[in-house]
């Protein structure tokens, strides 16, 4: 509240604002909203990416696992227990050991397994 004593708010509220000062304030504003959306756009691609991204079998996390198709928190975390339990897959195929996991799965990521 300090930095408002000096300012008299009743000339300040019935000042209309000069056209000049709109378009320069729309303008600008206008600025502010088209970074925003380009500033967006590469967390699209990012994703995109992730979701083609390799995944190791015998390195990955569960948050790299949940980007497989076919693949939730719980096949994730089965997966990362039966290498923990049996250890290291020795081929992808062996992915189909895993409980809740089946051909369809395999095939759908085979592109993308690696061990």
């Amino acid at each position: 509240m300090d930095v408002l004593q000096g300012i008299n708010m009743k000339n300040l509220s019935s000042q209309a604002m000069s056209p000049k000062a709109l378009i320069c304030v729309l303008l600008t504003s206008m600025l502010f909203f088209t970074t925003n959306v380009i500033s967006a756009e590469p967390k699209v691609t990012t994703y995109v990416e992730v979701m083609q991204k390799n995944v190791h079998l015998n390195k990955s996390t569960v948050e790299e696992l949940v980007t497989l198709k076919g693949i939730g928190h719980k096949r994730a975390q089965a997966i990362v227990a039966y290498r923990q339990q049996i250890g290291a897959f020795k081929s992808v195929s062996e992915l189909i050991n895993v409980k809740g996991i089946g051909e369809k799965i395999l095939n759908d990521n085979k592109d993308r397994l690696k061990i």
